[in-house]
């Protein structure tokens, strides 16, 4: 059996334009400092007790439940 060696395929042009750029290209525009999350608000919460109240629930917790797992 003889095995042919495809040639490699090469791209002559590439271009994008701005029009049709996908949105995940320009994913750190919107934060010219290199942050990817808001600054912390000092506040420390037992993150593993919330995340398992949160599933038993089914479903995310409100800002008054997630106190009750502030440290």
């Amino acid at each position: 059996m003889i095995v042919a060696e495809k040639e490699p395929l090469t791209v002559t042009s590439y271009r994008i334009t701005t029009a049709v750029q996908n949105p995940f290209d320009r994913f750190g525009e919107a934060m010219p400092d290199g942050r990817l999350t808001e600054p912390s608000d000092g506040k420390q919460y037992r993150l593993r007790d919330a995340i398992m109240y949160s599933r038993q629930l089914g479903r995310p917790l409100t800002d008054s439940e997630m106190a009750k797992f502030e440290v």
